[in-house]
């Protein structure tokens, strides 16, 4: 049976990290490098305390370290500026090879993704499609510490604002043991299968194998919370998702790059 975590006060508390974010970044001083970034965790362990993050958390806040690899990868960071056709080419290979993958997978347990449509109403391809775009359906998942990653970001002065409430619930996920402080991801702390931020996991994650926690890094339950997540979004079931309509919309939640959202509807649709 699928069930999401969230209780009512655990939604309000995802709630209420993502609204201080501004006041968060203003009171711990943001940087530009390395060099303040020791001080940046001190101011920042008082008002994740304030904001109810525990022992665990302010554990992982303390032995975070700066992530010159993310900030290097932040700041060459170019956009999606490929055509359609050169953009399928360099990720996809082909939409006939890509959605052969799909199918594949899909194949070797249909009674889940049907289970996924049936309590969500997002189609199997779609969410194959992305799982396949983010992480080769799972073959790379990143190689970066998470909590490093999310705390450097939140603490570099470009987007502070924006990473802040994602660093705050990171933290919380590590107190409640949904997320280690070994656990590697993508270069900006994402997570999983999927690549969720951890302010998106604690809101919309669920829990699809039962076992009384949200994992990103087990297949079922990333699936399952990216289905919730376009639910959330305003994913209408039943309705076509392909340019123009509102599901395709719906797809601008998950990746702003209009080629990426026209290859996750063009590869649902092939497969």
């Amino acid at each position: 049976m699928i069930r999401s975590l969230r209780s009512p006060l655990a939604a309000a508390c995802a709630a209420a990290l993502l609204a201080v974010a501004a006041p968060m970044a203003q009171a711990a001083q943001c940087g530009n490098d390395a060099s303040g970034f020791n001080a940046w965790k001190q101011a920042f362990a008082s008002e994740a305390a304030a904001q109810g993050v525990g022992q665990r958390g302010l554990q992982a806040l303390a032995g975070a370290s700066y992530a010159t690899r993310t900030i290097a990868a932040d700041r060459n960071q170019r956009g999606v500026r490929y055509e359609l056709n050169e953009f399928i080419r360099i990720r996809l290979g082909s939409l006939d090879s890509f959605a052969g993958q799909m199918r594949s997978r899909y194949n070797a347990n249909p009674a889940f993704y049907q289970s996924l449509e049936r309590a969500y109403g997002v189609p199997a391809g779609i969410l194959l499609a992305i799982h396949g775009m983010e992480t080769g359906f799972g073959r790379f998942m990143g190689d970066e510490n998470v909590v490093s990653s999310i705390l450097t970001v939140a603490y570099d002065c470009r987007r502070s604002d924006f990473f802040v409430p994602h660093a705050l619930a990171a933290l919380v996920m590590v107190d409640r043991g949904s997320l280690d402080p070994s656990t590697r991801g993508a270069a900006h702390g994402e997570l999983g299968h999927t690549q969720f931020l951890p302010g998106n996991a604690l809101r919309y994650g669920v829990d699809a194998n039962g076992d009384g926690r949200v994992d990103f890094y087990n297949q079922s339950d990333a699936l399952a919370s990216t289905a919730n997540f376009l639910r959330q979004k305003g994913w209408q079931p039943g309705q076509p998702y392909q340019e123009g309509t509102a599901n395709f919309r719906v797809l601008n939640e998950w990746n702003a790059a209009t080629v990426y959202q026209q290859a996750i509807a063009l590869s649902a649709a092939r497969m």
